[in-house]
């Protein structure tokens, strides 16, 4: 059993291993929010390639004044550059995600809510599979993530949007604080009373908004890196200061990072070495517990 106590040195903890082995030594109705972001199963393997250029008289740029730069995708030990991926594919998705699931919704306090983000291939699979586990009236909402980024389809309308399926532990009680999510402009801000445009308006269940940017100071490098604006309203809406949030599918630590940046609890769980690099370097060491297979510290 991962013990979970409380604390308040102990910002969060975050767990190199297989989640399937991790979730049943968590203890049952810890987190008010549980946010994954799987796989989305496109059946190829994921890459992120970052690069740096060095001053080089033979190199294969050229840059301000002249001056000759080459290109050079390094080794990915000094973080900012090189390659990292992992493997997109499953024989039956359903099959894959349904265990955790079920874990997912044991773990969530009688208040919590879960936030399961997917995309267009398996979104109407999932969004039957969390009916059955728990229950058509604990359906709350389906975000669509709206953004503008990557290739333009020649033969189809061109694919621009995640779904986030947001489900309660029960169909009655979640916490939900409006009040505490940043607001946004009005899209027609004349048909408002000047009062109103200044204060903005509270996202209804589509989000635009964008991607990290390539040279944005939150990225990572980690393959689909998920912006921490979408992650700050979530945890703004369905979690209170304090309270337990978990990301059992972590990747680069977003939910982390917004979560202790908002006050939150975090416990993050990934199975690959790169996540929880990326993860290391990007929360420190200061309040958070690295844990090897959900027992051992992770040496540094």
């Amino acid at each position: 059993m991962i013990r979970l106590d409380d604390d308040p040195g102990r910002q969060g903890v975050v767990v190199l291993g297989d989640n399937a082995r991790v979730l049943p030594a968590l203890p049952s109705r810890t987190f008010q929010l549980v946010y994954i972001d799987p796989p989305f199963n496109t059946g190829v393997t994921r890459r992120r390639r970052t690069l740096r250029t060095v001053q080089a008289d033979d190199g294969d740029r050229t840059g301000f004044g002249g001056r000759r730069y080459r290109t050079d995708a390094g080794d990915g030990d000094s973080g900012d550059h090189g390659e990292r991926s992992y493997p997109d594919a499953f024989g039956d998705y359903p099959a894959f995600l349904a265990p955790r699931l079920e874990e997912a919704r044991r773990l969530l306090t009688a208040d919590g809510t879960l936030y399961l983000h997917v995309d267009y291939r398996e979104a109407h699979y999932c969004k039957v599979l969390l009916d059955q586990l728990f229950g058509r009236d604990c359906f709350l909402n389906e975000i669509v993530w709206a953004y503008d980024y990557g290739g333009r389809a020649a033969d189809r309308w061109p694919a621009k949007h995640d779904t986030i399926l947001v489900y309660t532990r029960h169909a009655a009680g979640h916490y939900f604080d409006r009040t505490a999510v940043d607001r946004i402009p009005y899209m027609a801000p004349g048909l408002v009373t000047p009062e109103k445009a200044a204060r903005g308006k509270l996202p209804t269940d589509v989000w635009w908004h964008t991607i990290v940017p390539t040279a944005g100071t939150e990225k990572t490098g980690y393959p689909t890196q998920k912006p921490s604006g979408v992650l700050r309203r979530i945890l703004q809406a369905s979690s209170a200061p304090g309270s337990w949030v978990l990301d059992f599918f972590a990747g680069s630590g977003t939910t982390g990072a917004v979560a202790r940046e908002l006050g939150r609890r975090f416990v993050l769980v990934d199975d690959n070495p790169e996540a929880l690099a990326v993860m290391r370097r990007r929360l420190g060491e200061h309040g958070v517990t690295y844990v090897t297979d959900g027992t051992t510290p992770c040496s540094s």
